[in-house]
This record gives structure tokens, C-alpha cells and sequence, in this order.
């Protein structure tokens, strides 16, 4: 992907390994929010810039996977990671995760992010299915999901403990892109 602009003057292009510092920075932000991650803060076991770097160099090599990024005014501001499996009888799936952060929702930036994901997924004639998991609270997210032809497969039910009281499903989501 060689990137372009898009809405809100937004860049979607393909990772660098100087993203790493930014794409931490999101991380830790969306964690300390607690509501959508399955990390609490108290249990965040970030990685180092120089990790992060090392990660994101091992993605470039790998043509099954990809980390597609949202830069506004140089700011790296949301990413989508797919992750393919590298089991023969799961190699035509991956898993994808996506972060935006907080100032930059609404925005139509995630969905930026997974129609440039979808559109590399579908020119990779080995990938043919798009994962993703979900919580049940994310209302947000699972509306984008299935605004853009995203099916629920499953859920576990109560598979997060939000407190004593409450708890949220992981809704397991769908695409085929072959």
C-alpha cells in the first residue's frame, strides 16, 4: 500500500517502523480507558519502542500479514493489524484488531482503516477470510463491522468481567474476501 488521502484530510498508508513510539502511545491510551480492551491497565504489559519496532519489521517481511496506520498532520492516530495463521489448514484465515484514539472517533477513520485493510486482504489470493472479535458493548465498532459486510459467527457469552455486576460477550465477526 502506497497510501492517500482520505477523509478528514486522514493518510492511510502502511506501517513504518517509526510508528512504533505512536502506536504505543494509542495502546496505553485505549487500555486506560477500559472499556474496550481485555487489558486493564494494572496488567499492561507494553512493549518496549525497540519491541514494537522488531514487531513491525517482522510484519513488513511477511506478505499474510499487514498493520495499516491513520496519519492526520504527521500524528499517527489509529491503526488496523491482521494477523494470518501460520498452521497450513488455518493459512486462508487472519485475525484483525483496530485502534483509533479517543480525539479521533467519529471521524470515519476506523472505517478508513478496514475498507484499506479489506481492500489488501483482497488482493492476497491466499487470505480468504477476515476475522475479528469484538465486545458486546462496543456498539460503535459492531455497527462499522456490519456496515461493512461483517457477519457474527458466534459469541462466548460473559467472556469479560467488566466488575462484579457486569459483564460483556466476545462477538465473533466474519468476511469473506475471496
Amino acid at each position: 500500500m502506497t497510501g492517500g488521502m482520505n477523509h478528514q484530510n486522514c493518510l492511510i498508508r502502511t506501517v513504518k517502523p517509526g510508528d512504533a513510539e505512536a502506536l504505543l502511545a494509542i495502546s496505553t491510551s485505549i487500555i486506560s480507558e477500559g472499556a474496550y480492551f481485555i487489558r486493564v491497565p494494572e496488567e499492561s504489559e507494553e512493549m518496549s519502542p525497540d519491541q514494537q519496532r522488531e514487531h513491525i519489521q517482522k510484519v513488513l517481511k511477511n506478505d499474510r500479514e499487514t498493520m495499516i496506520v491513520a496519519e492526520i498532520d504527521g500524528e499517527v492516530v489509529g491503526s488496523v493489524d491482521f494477523r494470518s495463521h501460520h498452521l497450513k489448514r488455518l493459512a486462508h484465515t487472519g485475525s484483525i484488531s483496530m485502534s483509533v484514539s479517543e480525539n479521533y472517533r467519529n471521524m470515519g477513520i476506523g472505517k478508513n482503516l478496514l475498507k484499506a485493510l479489506l481492500d489488501w486482504a483482497e488482493q492476497h489470493p491466499h487470505i480468504e477470510k477476515v476475522s475479528l472479535g469484538v465486545f458486546s458493548t462496543n456498539q460503535r465498532a459492531i455497527s462499522l463491522y456490519k456496515r461493512l459486510g461483517f457477519i457474527e459467527e458466534g459469541r462466548k457469552i460473559k467472556e469479560f468481567k467488566l466488575d462484579d455486576n457486569h459483564y460483556a460477550d466476545d462477538i465473533l465477526m466474519y468476511k469473506f474476501v475471496q
